[in-house]
């Protein structure tokens, strides 16, 4: 027979609640420990059924040394820092257009962010596909090295 009402509102009111004596109920002795304690032993069936990849090694990480990191930079920052860049002596005029080699500037993709207005000729490891066409629109020439 299911019940209508759960059983510890029925037994509100007593002294234990149906817990037998009232010292069973204390502390967490009497339900195996506290936590994942006995999750190999007592507790063994629930993690079995509710925590199986518990125990043991599961998947792997790449090696570092096999991760490449891109440092990319956008087309937009080298717009505006264009006669920074100029005045620092890491880039220079070439007649209209001007030579940037993002590897001095600690970069080594370039990315299309941005709108560009002048003309650049840039070299660098990466470019991205939208990069080029948007350099080469502009009169510009984009150098993998």
């Amino acid at each position: 027979m299911i019940r209508s009402k759960r059983k510890i509102n029925k037994l509100r009111g007593s002294r234990s609640n149906g817990g037998g004596c009232t010292k069973k109920r204390r502390g967490a002795g009497n339900k195996g420990g506290r936590g994942n304690a006995g999750a190999s032993k007592q507790h063994w069936t629930w993690t079995a059924k509710f925590d199986p990849d518990h125990y043991g090694k599961h998947g792997f990480k790449r090696p570092q040394k096999m991760i490449k990191k891109v440092n990319p930079v956008n087309l937009s920052y080298l717009e505006e820092q264009a006669d920074n860049l100029i005045e620092s002596g890491k880039a220079s005029k070439d007649g209209d257009s001007i030579v940037i080699d993002v590897t001095e500037l600690g970069y080594d993709k370039v990315l299309a962010k941005g709108k560009i207005t002048k003309s650049f000729i840039i070299s660098a490891p990466q470019f991205s596909v939208s990069a080029i066409e948007k350099i080469e629109e502009m009169g510009g020439e984009a150098i993998e090295l």
